[in-house]
């Protein structure tokens, strides 16, 4: 298992009238803590699709507990519970300043070879950087 956290401030953009963060702006916040999870391998999006490979969302799933609120500081925990194949799956804990859970997700992406548009596997050097968290 790999898990990592990142920490990320709701912004007065995000909010809507009773400074509560809009429900589609979780998505994001996963993505956030997604993206710093695999930079925190080495590993960018950026650096994946010069590769030729790209990796769209196939499914979100997401439970809200509480509401995360103007100007608060949420923690994002990542979760990757078993090694990637041509599919990668993420859980997501988001956690309020007084450490309240407020928010469970998952997310399943699918690695595609830019070229063919086809599903395919992750590289040798994404699978290599998390062999160690899995073994």
């Amino acid at each position: 298992m790999f898990e990592h956290a990142t920490k990320i401030r709701v912004r007065y953009g995000e909010t809507d009238q009773m400074g509560y963060m809009y429900y589609g702006n979780y998505a994001e916040f996963y993505e956030v803590g997604r993206v710093e999870m695999l930079r925190s391998l080495g590993l960018t999006y950026s650096g994946m699709e010069q590769s030729g490979i790209m990796m769209p969302v196939l499914e979100l799933k997401c439970k809200y507990l509480k509401p995360a609120l103007y100007d608060d500081e949420i923690t994002i925990n990542v979760i990757m519970d078993k090694m990637p194949g041509v599919k990668i799956h993420f859980r997501y804990e988001l956690f309020n300043e007084k450490n309240e859970l407020i928010n469970l997700g998952e997310t399943l992406l699918v690695f595609v070879n830019m070229t063919t548009s086809r599903p395919c596997l992750p590289s040798e050097e994404f699978l290599n950087k998390l062999k160690p968290f899995f073994e």
